[in-house]
């Protein structure tokens, strides 16, 4: 899927042109960005919720058996 975003200022002149020119091509799809700010303002903590963990099998318990020498 492909986005198309058009910034809201120019969403009156471009969004139907643009809708229009790809609305052939399933893979776009033409959005208005709505923002009215930025999410991530210098100093935010992002929630603080944000936890670590190792995704990796746990190691099997015990030893490897000796490998004999040819």
């Amino acid at each position: 899927m492909i986005y198309c975003v058009v910034p809201e200022p120019l969403a009156d002149e471009l969004y139907e042109r643009l809708a229009s020119y790809y609305d052939t091509d399933p893979n776009v799809t033409v959005i208005v960005d709505r923002r009215k700010s930025e999410r991530r303002e210098p100093g935010a903590t992002g929630g603080g919720h944000r936890e670590l963990r190792d995704r990796r099998r746990p190691r099997v318990a015990g030893e490897f058996p000796p490998i004999a020498a040819i």
